[in-house]
């Protein structure tokens, strides 16, 4: 057995060798703690689909997706205070079908999209407890949703097709997009005068910018044969996209970033990792959940210019899989949350800590 281990280790070293200086991918664990650790989550009803994380500061984070009933998905709603994760029950619609998405800071509010048995609506956390704000009309997708002080807006298809509802905090209009946009997969805004949205477009994938007046084609050069999963507008006025480039039909990761006067594209190996989970960290490089290759282990990947390195959650016993849907940046230390399957289980909620 020790022969047989010592060509492994000869193996591993060889192919380690063969990678290219400007291509290094190394273990983060490997740079010392801190590492990743578990937070207990209160149960929820498996199988468990969590929809999205939003973190203020250290002290305040948000999960939202639904779990199962008897009669079909009950919204869930998790809140961290610094100190553990608990379950909030006291919003309007905690009690009847439906499932919370998005989730914003708009001021001191918490804002949450909300599907309500088919019908949307937003939610919102003041001091003075939750309210909610009523759709102007009911459509048959509720793609997206995005919030900033003074606007929001939410994306979705009715039976006339796309629809850009836009909220100005006194009343819902709706808006056009340029000619050949047949949808919108994604939004997000920066400011309410600065939003990006990605579309399925007559010339296939495209990337729109609202700048306070109109929406408009924002003339990314996107690689060829290319989607997208995410766009990330930062306060610096840098902006990264995320998404996947099809080569012979296979997928391969690409990254772009906006310096404020070009496009950058670069193609860490991620594989064909989807990026939907990319945050910034307070490291100021990308991370995102990546496909562990270890049942019982989360893993993540740290994009920090032509440097990808890799790092490991806790290990959990008898996973079959650990999958950290989203990751957020809270404060100095980074957290995940998502689902675990135990063997003989239904998928059950996790969250996981980097630092703090």
């Amino acid at each position: 057995m020790s022969g047989l281990r010592a060509v492994i280790v000869c193996l591993v070293l060889a192919c380690a060798a063969v990678v290219s200086p400007g291509m290094a991918v190394t273990p983060a664990a490997a740079a010392g703690p801190p590492g990743w650790s578990a937070l207990p989550v209160p149960a929820a009803t498996p199988p468990v689909t969590v929809k999205d994380l939003a973190a203020r500061g250290p002290d305040e984070a948000w999960a939202t997706g639904y779990e199962q009933a008897a009669d079909g998905p009950r919204p869930m709603l998790y809140r961290w205070d610094g100190t553990a994760w608990s379950r909030d029950t006291a919003f309007p619609g905690a009690g009847g079908p439906g499932w919370l998405g998005r989730v914003q800071f708009v001021g001191e509010e918490v804002w949450i999209f909300q599907n309500r048995a088919g019908e949307g609506d937003i939610l919102r956390r003041s001091a003075s407890g939750w309210s909610t704000v009523p759709l102007p009309q009911t459509l048959w997708t509720y793609q997206d949703f995005t919030a900033v002080p003074g606007a929001a807006w939410v994306v979705g298809e009715d039976d006339t097709g796309l629809k850009v509802l836009h909220y100005d905090g006194a009343r819902w209009t709706t808006q056009s997009t340029p000619d050949g946009v047949r949808y919108l997969m994604g939004i997000t805004a920066r400011t309410a005068s600065d939003v990006w949205a990605w579309a399925d477009t007559d010339t296939g994938t495209g990337v729109l910018r609202w700048d306070g007046t109109e929406w408009r084609d924002a003339k990314v050069p996107l690689p060829p044969n290319s989607n997208v999963h995410t766009i990330l507008p930062e306060p610096s006025g840098r902006v990264t996209i995320g998404g996947s480039q099809y080569t012979d039909g296979v997928a391969r990761t690409y990254l772009m970033t906006w310096n404020g006067h070009a496009w950058h594209t670069s193609r860490p190996p991620l594989g064909d990792t989807y990026t939907e989970g990319m945050v910034r960290g307070p490291d100021g490089a990308l991370w995102l959940p990546v496909r562990s290759d270890r049942a019982f282990q989360s893993k993540y990947a740290r994009v920090g210019g032509s440097r990808t390195t890799f790092s490991y959650g806790p290990e959990r016993t008898n996973a079959l899989r650990v999958k950290p849907d989203v990751l957020e940046t809270v404060g100095s230390s980074l957290m995940s949350f998502g689902t675990v399957e135990i063997y003989g289980a239904k998928p059950n909620l996790m969250s996981e800590r980097l630092g703090g």
